[in-house]
């Protein structure tokens, strides 16, 4: 196998095994929160999502991803920093500030890192804000309205 060879395979089994990781992490946490009834849809995407990310780690471990270049070190360096927010809205925010403020506090902070209108724009901000609203009243009317999930409150919503 060429270096190259070997160096794209990586490219391909590095975020595999990270999503991996991560999914069964939010599957754990998902089957051990009280109350279990609070928590059945969790449960369900959950393990959905883990079966997916298996799935995936599986076909990068046979060699068989031949989807893309894989993850290069530049594309990784731009995911950084919208893993890190997802990580600590995940694992801190969402059951600290309540799950509400933190997703609406997590949404615009992606939507600021990643949008290529300049920070400095008051349209860009005013575009950011409606949308991140928009998004979260749907959020809303989806899970608390329709769906009934009981979300995580903390100090906020």
């Amino acid at each position: 196998m060429s270096q190259m060879s070997t160096a794209k395979r990586l490219q391909h089994l590095a975020p595999n095994v990270i999503v991996t990781a991560l999914a069964a992490i939010v599957t754990w946490i998902s089957f051990t929160q009280e109350p279990a009834g609070a928590y059945l849809f969790p449960r369900l995407i959950s393990v959905f999502m883990l079966v997916l990310a298996l799935w995936s780690l599986a076909r990068a471990v046979l060699g068989i991803s031949r989807v893309g270049t894989g993850l290069s070190a530049e594309t990784a360096l731009n995911l950084a920093p919208g893993v890190a927010l997802i990580l600590i809205y995940v694992f801190w925010a969402a059951k600290t500030l309540g799950f509400y403020t933190a997703s609406t506090a997590a949404f615009l902070l992606l939507f600021t890192i990643y949008d290529p209108t300049p920070i400095t724009s008051v349209r860009g901000w005013i575009k950011r804000i409606v949308i991140s609203a928009a998004f979260m009243a749907v959020i809303y009317a989806l899970f608390t309205l329709l769906l009934k999930v009981q979300m995580p409150r903390g100090l906020y919503l």
